[in-house]
């Protein structure tokens, strides 16, 4: 699925009808898909029904304060974009906000130009947040179809032994971490910290250079254009001459975190003219 070429889903909730015209209209006009709800009881029914990409609400709000719902979406959606808009600042309204999960605290009157780049962001962590788990979701179908194929031909080979004794029972080896690390050649990768390990060495990454290795992890067995690692990784589309030079900086960073962690073989191949590839050693 093309995440990057959908029209985002934004639900503005506000008890005040005009600022929730008024800033629906500021939305759609750059092409957004925007619902409207006058609480945040409506706002959690709607969310039942529909998917958003973002959820901008007040905090002010007879009923359900704009943190309460924020609270009870991050309980529902812990990735969830939330964004809080309130014209009563204080410190300790934001900290919580913050603490609690929110993506951006915007102060009443809020510029068209503040809400429409805010909203920005945050789909884009949004769809950032998809690509990663799809990622890594593609990763473990990998796994697991090989750890399935693997012991069945192991089960196979048995069947054609004779044992004096009962043959040796085959366990599925699957891991109780299968769903929280995995390892890939030397690798170990913790998904969700952006942080890799070789050996007992961690290695942190920015979000930019985990994706960058989960994608290849994903489609390892191929090479990989800087035009596609750019697309699906940053979300956005560039000629094959500029995918090259805003990708190889994050190679370098990647391939130097790694040296420093005691990987000396190179696990991503440059081919020249063409992209990046895992080394065989991370198949």
């Amino acid at each position: 699925m093309d995440i990057t070429n959908e029209t985002a889903h934004v639900l503005v909730v506000d008890d005040e009808g005009a600022i929730r015209y008024s800033v629906s209209k500021t939305l759609q006009r750059v092409g957004y898909h925007v619902g409207e709800a006058a609480s945040g009881e409506e706002a959690l029914d709607l969310m039942k029904k529909s998917h958003f990409d973002v959820i901008l609400t007040d905090i002010r709000m007879p009923g359900l304060s704009g943190v309460d719902l924020l609270k009870r979406i991050k309980d529902q959606a812990p990735d969830a974009i939330v964004i809080l808009m309130t014209g009563y600042a204080s410190l300790g309204t934001a900290v919580e906000a913050l603490r609690l999960g929110a993506h951006d605290y915007l102060i009443k009157p809020s510029s068209s130009q503040d809400i429409r780049q805010s909203v920005a962001r945050g789909i884009e962590r949004s769809r950032n947040l998809k690509r990663r788990r799809a990622l890594l979701d593609a990763i473990r179908s990998n796994v697991s179809e090989l750890t399935r194929a693997d012991v069945d031909v192991v089960r196979a080979a048995l069947e054609d032994v004779d044992f004096e004794d009962e043959p040796p029972r085959m366990e599925q080896p699957i891991t109780d971490n299968m769903n929280s690390n995995m390892t890939l050649g030397p690798l170990t990768i913790y998904p969700g910290r952006y942080q890799i390990s070789v050996g007992d060495r961690p290695i942190d990454l920015t979000p930019t250079e985990f994706d960058l290795l989960l994608y290849l992890a994903a489609h390892r067995g191929r090479v990989v254009s800087c035009h596609e690692l750019v697309r699906e990784v940053r979300g956005y589309t560039v000629d094959e001459a500029e995918a090259r030079e805003v990708i190889r900086p994050h190679v370098s960073n990647l391939r130097r975190k790694l040296k420093q962690a005691g990987q000396d073989a190179d696990l991503i191949v440059n081919v020249r003219g063409i992209g990046y590839r895992l080394s065989e050693q991370a198949q």
